[in-house]
């Protein structure tokens, strides 16, 4: 892919306060990102708000994702298909911010909305679906240079045997928000290791 096909999207997407705050002003309205404003969509999102104030407030960087960022020769950009209804969103969108606060501005993170952006979603897909946050990561020259998501491996694994299941969805995205809270984004930091260390 030519990196003006990256960079196109680049410059549409929005830095995380925006997007915090497209969030809150779209629950004003009684709406959420995407077309569907049902209840149980606005509910799932109001929730969202919750869990992105409480992943800022404990985010704590780990000294080895620290020295690799350390050692990063060039800046980077990540870019994050995300939607405020989704819980992986707003399970790991913080952390990601947090760490490219933490950065110097060697990485720098921007959002797209996956609804609106399908043509660019359908490129990576997860196992076939459109699952969500899926980090693109790119070079100073817009290339590709990895990607991320959408959840920590741990959290796919749990995700996948409650699939398996056909357990119902309630009960294990509760098992799955627990495991976020404990985890404290450490697994989602490791793995940023391994991505950035490309």
């Amino acid at each position: 892919m030519m990196a003006s096909y990256y960079r196109q999207y680049w410059d549409k997407g929005m830095n995380y306060g925006h997007y915090r705050l497209l969030i809150e002003t779209l629950h004003a309205k009684e709406q959420t990102t995407g077309t569907n404003h049902s209840p149980e969509m606005l509910e799932y999102s109001r929730l969202n708000e919750h869990r992105m104030d409480r992943v800022e407030k404990r985010f704590v960087m780990s000294e080895a994702l620290g020295a690799v960022i350390g050692d990063i020769k060039a800046p980077l950009r990540w870019l994050v298909l995300a939607e405020a209804w989704c819980g992986d969103a707003a399970q790991n969108l913080p952390a990601l911010h947090q760490v490219c606060v933490n950065s110097s501005n060697t990485i720098e993170l921007r959002i797209l909305l996956r609804d609106e952006h399908p043509e660019l979603m359908n490129q990576w897909l997860t196992n076939g679906g459109k699952s969500i946050p899926k980090l693109i990561q790119l070079d100073d020259n817009f290339h590709v240079c990895g990607n991320w998501g959408p959840r920590p491996t741990e959290a796919q694994r749990l995700v996948n045997e409650a699939r398996t299941a056909d357990e119902d969805h309630h009960v294990y995205a509760e098992r799955v928000h627990k495991w976020y809270a404990q985890n404290n984004s450490a697994d989602l930091q490791s793995e940023l290791c391994s991505l950035l260390a490309l």
